[in-house]
């Protein structure tokens, strides 16, 4: 008989809801060459992409960055990333339409993210889709970032549902990693890495956008 208990879909943000991984790539590659610490993408994609700005910056330094200097480089890099962004902000292809559609099957959204806050706020205000979500868990709410699974154990536990009941749907690897560490099934959506890079990951299912997605299919993942 299939299990007749709540399920939940978590989102990761940044490459998920929006499309926006060149925009934060070229935020990085200048922030960091300003400072004389230049990345090259593949550096950014290993060890930045998906990470909490703790992890990012102490990568980008090459030491600990800590207390009020971590908040005051993070809004610096993120204000970088949202002038380059705001005239292209939109959703994913698909994005909305999957959301009502979840939403009428009563399935429980959250948003799972390394972003700050203040990110936070510029998409899902801005896209004004915030009312969809039952809870959104950011940075400033968990201990330890991606690859890590507490952001998403702590999504599940914010909606009430069972790690086992929950769908990720992200695009970064550390993120597809925290994903399955917390038990849960996982889409990868191929935003930032290609179909066959995301194919060594583990992830149940790799779609390019929301487009055509139905809730049958998701939900399948977990029965």
């Amino acid at each position: 008989m299939p299990d007749q208990s709540p399920w939940a879909v978590l989102f990761d943000m940044d490459g998920v809801i929006v499309a926006n991984t060149d925009f934060h790539v070229n935020a990085w590659l200048n922030f960091s060459a300003h400072y004389k610490h230049p990345l090259t993408l593949r550096q950014y994609m290993e060890n930045i992409n998906g990470r909490v700005s703790a992890d990012a910056m102490a990568y980008t330094f090459g030491r600990r960055v800590v207390d009020d200097e971590l908040i005051a480089l993070t809004e610096e890099k993120e204000a970088i990333y949202r002038d380059l962004y705001a005239p292209h902000l939109q959703p994913t292809p698909g994005l909305i339409d999957f959301l009502t559609a979840l939403k009428a099957a009563s399935v429980r959204l959250a948003v799972g993210t390394s972003a700050p806050q203040s990110n936070v706020g510029f998409t899902l205000d801005g896209l004004k889709i915030r009312s969809y979500f039952d809870a959104v868990v950011d940075a400033s709410m968990i201990s330890h970032g991606k690859p890590n699974p507490e952001i998403y154990l702590t999504a599940a536990s914010h909606v009430g549902v069972a790690p086992s009941r929950c769908v990720v749907f992200e695009d970064a690897f550390a993120g597809i990693e925290a994903g399955i560490r917390a038990g849960m099934a996982v889409v990868a959506v191929a935003t930032s890495h290609t179909r066959a890079e995301l194919e060594t990951t583990g992830a149940s299912l790799i779609v390019d956008t929301f487009a055509g997605l139905t809730v049958e299919q998701v939900e399948k993942l977990i029965m």
